[in-house]
């Protein structure tokens, strides 16, 4: 029987300004972990030669651990070709064989899929998804990203592109969304970004006083309209209100097509809890199928938000 003890895996999750790596065991104990600034890095190159720096003396150092594999998540990652492609928030631009380049530096067999996808591969392993073969992740950060679990695997599509649910048009002809292009998609309206948005323009719509006020309107962020909302502020509470309205019912849409057991929450803007959960669900089940009704779970996501990114990019590997 072969032992697994020393088996260990890399997971590195690669963000538009900050990278995080780490090593994990198979019980999914992280046992070192670190970080660079992305954005330091003008060519793909450089950045792997300072990845390399950090990680290669910690494997090194590990006389008895044996690392099975490189898993990476990041924006735009296709999972088939081991690629980057076309991220908008990276400095390397075009194609980039993100894989191919880390197994020939490293000497480990690394996979890549895209940051979202990532983190529904960790809750599957490590998560709130133990056990289940049908379940949507969404993450709800700075935008918005998805992965997708049918019949106990991942959807992909065919270009390795599927599940970019953050980008579903929820109101037609609605808020552009300035990095695609798009008009209404429900990043524009779910995300931390999207939540600011609509605080904007709810408090120019209106002459109704609000704690809201006191803060320049270029300073406003998500926490400061949550912690009005905590505070019983009208304004802020109507915010949580319109977009858990908005997620709700693009939940509703994504049950019809996956039937998931789960809808798993993840990222910062769940923080909100009730506030956002509670229009959230009371809007799902309104736009639901009747056969669709009370069956699905929704919940938060058990992975710790600081270790989620490495976990779910090593889960890869197993």
């Amino acid at each position: 029987m072969m032992d697994i003890s020393n088996d260990h895996a890399i997971g590195i999750d690669i963000g538009g300004t900050n990278t995080k790596y780490g090593i994990v065991n198979h019980r999914g104990q992280i046992i070192f972990e670190g970080s660079i600034k992305t954005d330091q890095y003008p060519t793909i190159d450089e950045f792997i030669d300072a990845l390399y720096g950090k990680l290669q003396p910690e494997i090194d150092a590990m006389k008895d651990v044996n690392i099975v594999g490189i898993g990476l998540g990041a924006p735009n990652g296709n999972f088939y070709t081991g690629t980057i492609d076309y991220a908008p928030n990276l400095r390397w631009k075009g194609i980039v064989p993100l894989a191919q380049l880390v197994t020939e530096k490293f000497g480990i067999t690394a996979k890549l899929t895209n940051d979202a996808n990532a983190a529904a591969v960790g809750e599957m392993m490590y998560g709130a998804a133990r056990g289940m073969k049908d379940f949507i992740m969404i993450t709800l950060g700075t935008g918005v990203g998805s992965g997708i679990f049918a019949n106990g695997e991942l959807v992909l599509g065919h270009d390795g592109f599927a599940g970019e649910l953050g980008h579903s048009i929820v109101i037609p002809g609605g808020r552009l969304h300035p990095h695609t292009g798009l008009y209404g998609s429900l990043e524009s309206y779910a995300s931390a970004t999207g939540v600011t948005v609509t605080a904007k323009e709810f408090l120019s719509g209106t002459a109704e006083a609000s704690i809201l006020r006191e803060t320049p309107t270029d300073d406003l962020n998500s926490k400061i309209v949550f912690d009005a909302a905590i505070a019983g502020d009208a304004i802020a509470m109507k915010v949580f209100e319109f977009t858990g309205n908005i997620l709700g019912m693009a939940l509703a849409n994504f049950v019809t097509f996956s039937s998931p057991q789960a809808i798993i929450l993840f990222g910062g803007l769940t923080k909100a809890g009730d506030i956002l959960m509670k229009p959230v669900k009371d809007s799902m089940e309104r736009n639901l199928l009747p056969i669709f009704r009370n069956k699905i779970q929704l919940i938060f996501s058990e992975l710790k938000e600081s270790d989620a990114a490495i976990l779910g990019a090593s889960a890869l590997v197993w």
